[in-house]
């Protein structure tokens, strides 16, 4: 299980739930993709906004998060 984290520089929502993110990282392992010098993983993951954080397991998507969420909720997904 892990998270991919999209975020740009200039967003400030992203800002806001970037330590939150490196909190996460502690516990469940999150990669941080810049959707600006990053678009072909931006599109295969068809985002439109950001931050949006996606939880992969077994290789798949399996829930979705679009804006700044609670930590718990990302450290308890399922």
């Amino acid at each position: 299980m892990k998270y991919l984290y999209f975020s740009a520089s200039w967003c400030g929502p992203c800002k806001i739930l970037g330590p939150t993110m490196q909190k996460v990282n502690q516990t469940i392992p999150v990669t941080k993709i810049d959707v600006e010098s990053d678009p072909q993983s931006t599109a295969e993951y068809s985002i439109i906004n950001i931050p949006t954080v996606i939880l992969i397991k077994d290789g798949k998507e399996v829930k979705r998060f679009t804006g700044a969420q609670p930590l718990e909720t990302y450290l308890n997904p399922l």
